[in-house]
């Protein structure tokens, strides 16, 4: 099959319909021609609405910490998106939204990502997408030890306004990693010389 089929069949999913408050709306974009592959959470309620991945105010935060405007970071013939949850998961009792489906990785990432051979680096954004693709530990170690984790995988924290306080207590993020995060992706958008 190609990506586009199985997309398709992913953009159809109901397999956690009974326990998705809002009801499936998978969002995804992916392209056998991707270069950069974003590896979040799952969709909050802004984007499920609006189908439109990282149609956010974290989206905002995250096309800034790439310096990438929005023309390059929705095409998807370069820039892939494919979350840990493909359908919005609802809020948690204390606020802030569930964890992702934990069926959903495991039944569309293999899928899919053997046919987007051209992927050059994959942002790991949030916990979640970190202890699958990275292994289970502090997020924060992880992202400071980014360059371990290269020339594959570059791992980020959620750019959710909940990290703007980590950001302030961990000035390297802004000194170190951020530098790096966009040489590195500018790099994997580059057209072959």
């Amino acid at each position: 099959m190609t990506v586009d089929e199985v997309a398709a069949e992913a953009r159809a999913c109901c397999l956690c319909e009974a326990a998705l408050p809002l009801g499936p709306r998978p969002v995804l974009r992916v392209s056998a021609t991707a270069r950069l592959l974003i590896v979040g959470q799952a969709p909050g309620s802004k984007v499920h609405a609006s189908g439109i991945p990282w149609n956010d105010p974290s989206g905002v935060r995250l096309r800034d910490w790439l310096r990438m405007d929005e023309a390059v970071f929705y095409d998807e013939c370069r820039v892939a998106i494919l979350p840990m949850g493909l359908c919005y998961p609802g809020v948690l009792p204390k606020g802030g939204d569930r964890p992702p489906m934990p069926i959903c990785a495991p039944t569309w990432h293999p899928r899919l990502l053997p046919l987007m051979p051209e992927i050059r680096l994959t942002l790991v954004v949030g916990t979640y997408a970190m202890a699958r693709l990275l292994g289970k530990g502090p997020m924060a170690a992880k992202v400071q030890a980014f360059a371990t984790h290269l020339p594959h995988h570059f791992p980020l924290p959620h750019p959710s306004w909940r990290t703007i306080g980590w950001e302030r207590r961990n000035p390297w993020f802004e000194t170190e990693v951020l530098p790096e995060l966009r040489r590195l992706v500018a790099v994997a958008l580059a057209e072959p010389v």
